[in-house]
């Protein structure tokens, strides 16, 4: 008979109510032991800690504690962590990797939502849609001047992607829809044939950027990539040109992007910012010029439950003794998201 773990969800509640619908359920019990509680976002309560004790594997995802050498204690038996969402960095810790546990992430998953979100917004971008949108608030548009305005066109566009990570990989193979554009790249790490295989032409930095009409950012935040994209890079870009942030917020220099856009050279189309959110009064928030959404281009809602089914698959390749697909290590994390 096949070995079923003692299994523990440890989320908020709705973290677990929302990736946890009857299918996930369903599929957990195939695999798992689950006691009583099935989930919590306390690891510390008494009744939690009983469980900790002939606990095999944690399933997480947002809300969940940090992974403490004094937590770790009163799990013995645990042997791996199954991340339910993207980064495991708020909750792992150097007990984690003392244990030699085995960690996952569902990283590769919430790429997904990210890498469509991007290239909804190059196109936006290409079109100058967040541009006309805000002008159209102040007075109606001029339909006949707009139509005859050769600018607003995503035929032939110079796209630079700096990252390729899991979701810089996956624009540049989506920004295939868009056969005339050219696609550049950027990223120390990166093979140029990969690059190539996905549609993109690996570049430097300061090539990409003086030629890219659209620059998207797709670094984790690392010390390393805080303001990698600051004043210096922001005037090497064209006139005209929209950065694009899915990322994170610190690789931006918000000052100088602030600069940059205030004057309207540049234009901005921003999921991200540093700080999160800005604060009240900030320039940024008010340009016609830089679109801002709150954080959403990632996973949400019904979107999370690909991260579910990829944590449950990791758990399901533990079951059957096969090697994970995205095990996350100290080594990986010190240079991902």
């Amino acid at each position: 008979m096949r070995h079923r773990p003692r299994a523990l969800l440890v989320m908020r509640s709705d973290s677990f109510r929302v990736q946890f619908g009857p299918e996930e359920l369903r599929r957990l019990h195939e695999l798992a032991e689950l006691g009583d509680p099935v989930w919590t976002d306390d690891l510390d309560a008494p009744a939690v800690r009983a469980r900790l004790a002939g606990t095999e594997v944690l399933l997480t995802s947002w809300g969940c504690p940090e992974l403490t050498a004094e937590r770790l204690e009163a799990a013995p038996e645990l042997r791996a962590v199954f991340h339910c969402a993207g980064s495991v960095r708020p909750i792992v810790s150097d007990a984690v990797w003392q244990r030699g546990l085995l960690v996952t992430s569902a990283a590769e998953a919430n790429a997904t939502p990210v890498a469509e979100y991007t290239l909804a917004a190059i196109i936006f971008a290409g079109k100058k849609a967040h541009l006309l949108a805000a002008q159209s608030r102040q007075q109606p548009a001029d339909w006949y001047a707009v139509n005859h305005r050769d600018d607003l066109s995503n035929y032939g566009r110079t796209i630079g992607i700096v990252g390729f990570s899991r979701t810089g990989r996956r624009v540049v193979d989506r920004l295939r829809a868009l056969d005339t554009a050219e696609v550049l790249v950027t990223d120390p790490y990166a093979d140029a044939v990969a690059v190539a295989a996905a549609g993109g032409r690996l570049v430097a930095l300061d090539e990409l950027l003086a030629r890219a009409e659209i620059l998207s950012l797709h670094l984790p935040e690392l010390p390393e990539t805080r303001h990698a994209i600051g004043a210096r890079e922001l005037a090497l870009l064209p006139d005209g040109a929209t950065v694009i942030n899915t990322a994170r917020g610190s690789v931006i220099d918000t000052a100088a992007l602030e600069r940059e856009c205030a004057t309207g050279r540049l234009n901005a189309i921003l999921d991200v910012t540093d700080p999160e959110p800005l604060p009240p009064g900030s320039l940024l928030a008010t340009l016609p010029n830089v679109m801002i959404t709150p954080h959403i281009a990632g996973s949400l809602g019904t979107e999370t439950r690909r991260m579910t089914a990829q944590a449950l698959d990791e758990l399901q390749r533990y079951v059957e003794g096969t090697p994970p697909l995205d095990n996350v290590t100290r080594e990986v994390l010190a240079v991902s998201a």
